[in-house]
């Protein structure tokens, strides 16, 4: 999740937007720790490297609430007005639970990316299936969480959410799954409205990129000229992610 994060982030800086950044997972704060490396490895390397700006979520107290606010509610938007001025794009890393942050960022945003990795297991965020693997039996919690935001903008005349699943494909799966998932995720596409997006393979560069907060677009700048086969089809699949995505003003140049 905070990979493709960091990589949607990454490739929009690097076209020439200037992005903000949040990440609402307090706890492990993955995106936050990734924009630290990278900041870090820069200074230490000596060589500028574009990044979105990334700022944690500002300390408010009770006392400055007016009645019936949430204090979450508030650090929130005043993290979003802070980078709104300066800022062509916000993205905004959520956690995988159910949080009050997360649900807010979900009625806000224009665009949602939910990365799922190509298996049952990961499905279930989105939906409750039979044992069959294909029939429906109901929308997940996600998806309740998903179809509330949506409401939510509705009532404040806000333009429709635009929901892309991103399908990130795992190493080990076999075909007749993938064909299954496949069916599966189109099925709930129609169902429950959103768009399907090629995500990543599993790649252990992805692993190696993070120390160093380095994206696959940052590999060259950092004096590695020889790409290999893996990491060229890894930067294909970016580029064709960031056209999938289809966010205005935005001309894939990579």
């Amino acid at each position: 999740k905070s990979t493709t994060t960091m990589h949607v982030a990454t490739a929009l800086a690097r076209m020439g937007h200037r992005v903000g950044g949040l990440d609402l997972d307090l706890r492990q704060k993955t995106f936050g720790q990734y924009v630290g490396n990278r900041a870090r490895f820069a200074a230490e390397s000596d060589i500028q490297l574009l990044s979105p700006h990334y700022m944690d979520l500002p300390e408010i107290t009770e006392d400055n609430l007016q009645h019936g606010e949430n204090l979450m509610d508030q650090r929130l938007s005043a993290a979003v007005e802070s980078l709104e001025e300066a800022s062509d794009f916000i993205i905004i890393d959520c956690p995988g639970s159910h949080t009050r942050l997360s649900q807010m960022a979900h009625a806000m945003a224009n665009t949602l990316i939910t990365p799922l990795n190509d298996s049952f297991v990961d499905f279930d965020l989105l939906a409750k299936v039979e044992s069959d693997g294909t029939t429906v039996k109901g929308p997940s919690v996600y998806s309740e969480m998903v179809w509330s935001a949506r409401q939510l903008r509705a009532q404040a005349g806000l333009k429709p959410l635009d929901w892309i699943v991103v399908r990130n494909r795992l190493g080990t799966q076999n075909m007749i799954n993938k064909q299954k998932m496949g069916d599966a995720i189109s099925h709930l596409a129609k169902r429950i409205g959103f768009r399907v997006a090629p995500g990543f393979s599993e790649r252990v560069v992805f692993r190696e990129l993070f120390p160093r907060g380095l994206t696959l677009l940052d590999l060259k700048d950092v004096g590695i000229n020889q790409l290999s086969i893996s990491n060229i089809a890894a930067r294909q699949e970016l580029r064709e992610l960031i056209k999938a995505l289809n966010l205005p003003n935005v001309t894939v140049e990579f």
